[in-house]
C-alpha cells in the first residue's frame, strides 16, 4: 500500500497560455482531451468562468458498472493560469478527488501545463475500499496532456 495521494504530470505545449486555457475551460473539449477513456460526452456545461460552476459529463467505466454521469464542481479559477474541479457522481457532493490544471507561460508561444490528479481529500472508507486509487494512471494523465496539445495546436 502506498501513502501517495496524488499524481502530477507536466508538458510544454507550443501555444500561448490563453489558447490552452480556452480549450480547457470549455467542457465540450473534454472528450477529446481525456486520456482515461472514461469521458463519453458533455451532458451540460457552459464555458468555465469562475469557481462555483458545475458541469456534467457522461462517462463509462467498469469501476462504476458501466455508464454513469458526473458533476464537476469548479474549485479553482485564475484566468489563463489555473482551472480545477472536484468530480462527484451526479447529484451528489464531491467525495474529495480533484483535477488541477496549472498553466505557466514559457515565452509568448509556449506554455508549461501541469496536471494534478489528487485524491488526498477522500475520507469515505467505503469509497476507498470500492475504488482503487489512483483510478487514472500517470500514463493516462500524460495522454491527456498530449491530447490537450493536439486540441490546442491542431
Amino acid at each position: 500500500m502506498t501513502d501517495q495521494t496524488s499524481l502530477t504530470v507536466s508538458r510544454t505545449i507550443d501555444a500561448p497560455a490563453k489558447d490552452v486555457f480556452e480549450v480547457l475551460t470549455l467542457p465540450d473539449h473534454h472528450v477529446a482531451i481525456d486520456g482515461s477513456g472514461f469521458v463519453l460526452s458533455v451532458d451540460h456545461g457552459d464555458r468555465i468562468t469562475s469557481t462555483g460552476q458545475t458541469f456534467r459529463m457522461n462517462m463509462s467505466g467498469d469501476h462504476m458498472g458501466g455508464d454513469y454521469q458526473t458533476d464537476n464542481h469548479v474549485t479553482g479559477y485564475d484566468k489563463d493560469k489555473l482551472v480545477a474541479w472536484q468530480t462527484a457522481p451526479a447529484d451528489t457532493d464531491p467525495p474529495g478527488w480533484e483535477w488541477v490544471w496549472e498553466l505557466t507561460p514559457q515565452g509568448p508561444d509556449h506554455t508549461e501545463v501541469r496536471l494534478t490528479y489528487d485524491w488526498g481529500k477522500v475520507t469515505d472508507q467505503a469509497l476507498l475500499e470500492k475504488v482503487s486509487f489512483p483510478l487514472v494512471t500517470q500514463e493516462q494523465l500524460e495522454t491527456s496532456l498530449g491530447n490537450l496539445a493536439a486540441a490546442t495546436t491542431g
